[in-house]
């Protein structure tokens, strides 16, 4: 897909990958609509973008309000007339046991990785199929084809993703392209902003992710699987290979696992 002038819709694009994404995007031409729940962080995005500023519109979003979000995504399709791109990047990580968790901080980072998603694709997804012709980006993760300490419903939600978006390109068109991004320990905040077992932030980075990949390297293979019209993606060091290992040994990768230190 040549991306310029295609009017992309970016979710989590104040920070981390959403905004390293943004960049991106902006740098090929795209026609920007960004989102996150930080107004003032993505008014900073928007003029660290080149070019027409009328080109980038902000267009604030909190994920966990499902019921707002048809109406959110309604006022996105005025912008520019509709929605050729959508990359769902918006989603805040966990960092604490099952069994400590609270059911509503569960219930939370469900409703803003998991519904948030389903909601704005539902109400974009319309529009798609009038003109034959659009793309869903997935910012997953590994531990959407994997599990590990202290990510359960984290997991479970990037989990639900690949089951729903693998569902749904079985029933669209195949001019719709669906895309799911699976990265790995990424440099972002992503770490500061995870939940722990009673919602509160954890505001310290995971040494793995300390140690990553840069946001910037994640973004440029983004737009080359986009662009690509690739399926599915994972991203990342060796933690990626985990995806492999659990496939073809899964009692040997539930051993590693279990023994592993992770953060």
């Amino acid at each position: 897909m040549n991306l310029k002038n295609k009017v992309v819709w970016i979710t989590g694009a104040s920070s981390g990958i959403g905004e390293a994404v943004t960049y991106k995007m902006n740098h090929l031409g795209a026609k920007l609509i960004i989102s996150s729940r930080k107004s003032e962080a993505l008014y900073q995005v928007k003029a660290n973008c080149k070019g027409n500023p009328l080109d980038i519109h902000v267009l604030p979003i909190d994920l966990e309000h499902t019921k707002s979000l048809p109406e959110t995504a309604a006022t996105a399709a005025k912008i520019y007339g509709h929605i050729d791109v959508i990359v769902h990047s918006g989603g805040v990580s966990q960092r604490s046991l099952a069994i400590d968790t609270d059911l509503l901080v569960a219930q939370r980072i469900m409703n803003i990785n998991f519904w948030g998603a389903v909601s704005l694709t539902q109400a974009t997804l319309p529009g798609m199929i009038n003109r034959n012709s659009g793309h869903i980006v997935i910012i997953s993760s590994l531990v959407g084809k994997f599990g590990t300490k202290f990510r359960s419903a984290y997991s479970a939600s990037k989990h639900a993703l690949h089951g729903y978006f693998d569902s749904l390109r079985s029933e669209i068109k195949p001019e719709i392209k669906i895309t799911i991004i699976c990265p790995g320990f990424i440099k972002t905040n992503v770490t500061y902003n995870a939940l722990t077992a009673n919602g509160t932030r954890q505001n310290s980075m995971d040494d793995a992710q300390a140690n990553g990949m840069s946001a910037f390297e994640c973004a440029e293979k983004i737009l080359q699987a986009i662009q690509a019209g690739k399926q599915e993606v994972y991203i990342g060091g060796r933690e990626k290979y985990g995806v492999l290992i659990k496939r073809l040994f899964p009692g040997l990768f539930a051993k590693i696992i279990r023994k592993a230190k992770v953060t």
